[in-house]
């Protein structure tokens, strides 16, 4: 039985505030971008976050609690996040921090696709077949006529950014089908993120290194940055995030989660000076409806019904 509590106003309020943080953390990256490359400020989050989620799991529990049911789906969970990032960080070199936001929360879109293969209970119904089919037509609309339509080669390497924010969702999306077909499922969250935060250092900083991207200056938009993604984005909003999924409806957290994209999308717009096209817009609108679809299924089943009542009395 689902001990879970349904949303209240506190819950909906950290919510708000979590997607605001999370819609601005590509903004961060790129803002900070010209002082430390994009891949190495994932890595140095990554690995400072990692250090402070070590220490309160020491200071809680008084040790590291590894285990042999979580050391395989945990370091393939720390691969995927890195590929995640990876992604990330390398898209946002050639597309906007709103393009950015809303391809990488297409991960939901992955994530149903892969469950349903995966677990018989968690099939999609037409009406998610449905919302699988917009978001996929939003992705389209976004792609084909979302950039710059011009021939020049900035279009091309806009087009490979947003291709790689695609990635990052996909990847994001893999990383929670293993989280929900293993162990870590009933394990410690605190565990999770630190197998995450541990292979994204380890991954993301070799990587940084083997390619040449380690460019480091210390300015005040690099350190406010680095600030902000380590404390606020990576160690805060992540811890936040899996204490409320502990006490609420997962289902309904998710929904909220979508008002990310939207905040991405405005803070690319009022920090950065990104353009917005209509095009653009248009599919990013398509692609939050299909993802809520998928999402809300349940949800938009029962007012449906409730609807369909109303009519007949």
């Amino acid at each position: 039985m689902d001990s879970r509590k349904p949303l209240d106003g506190f819950a909906s309020s950290v919510m708000v505030g979590l997607c605001i943080i999370w819609g601005v953390q590509q903004v961060a990256i790129k803002s900070a971008a010209a002082d430390i490359t994009p891949l190495l400020q994932v890595a140095l989050r990554s690995g400072m976050a990692g250090l402070a989620v070590m220490i309160l799991m020491l200071i809680r529990q008084r040790k590291i609690p590894f285990s042999a049911q979580t050391l395989r789906p945990g370091l393939l969970v720390g691969l995927l996040f890195s590929l995640e990032f990876m992604f990330v960080a390398e898209g946002l070199r050639f597309t906007t921090a709103a393009h950015m936001a809303v391809f990488l929360y297409t991960a939901p879109i992955f994530a149903a696709l892969g469950l349903h293969f995966l677990v018989p209970e968690e099939r999609l119904s037409r009406l998610q077949w449905s919302g699988v089919g917009i978001t996929f037509l939003g992705v389209i609309v976004a792609f084909l006529f979302g950039g710059n339509n011009s021939a020049a080669p900035q279009a091309s390497n806009m087009l490979l950014g947003d291709f790689f924010g695609l990635l990052a969702g996909a990847f994001w999306g893999m990383t929670t089908i293993v989280v929900r077909r293993s162990a870590l499922s009933s394990g410690s969250a605190t565990m999770t993120l630190f197998y995450q935060l541990a292979g994204a250092f380890v991954l993301l900083g070799a990587m940084a290194l083997l390619t040449g991207q380690t460019q480091f200056r210390l300015t005040p938009v690099s350190v406010s940055s680095m600030v902000f993604q380590t404390v606020i984005v990576t160690f805060g909003s992540y811890l936040a995030w899996f204490s409320l999924m502990r006490r609420y409806q997962a289902s309904r957290l998710g929904i909220l989660s979508f008002m990310t994209p939207v905040f991405g999308i405005i803070a690319g717009v009022v920090f950065l000076h990104e353009p917005l096209r209509i095009n653009f817009i248009a599919g990013a609108l398509l692609i939050m409806l299909g993802i809520l679809t998928v999402s809300a299924e349940g949800m938009l089943r029962q007012w449906i019904a409730k609807r369909r009542q109303r009519k007949l009395r």
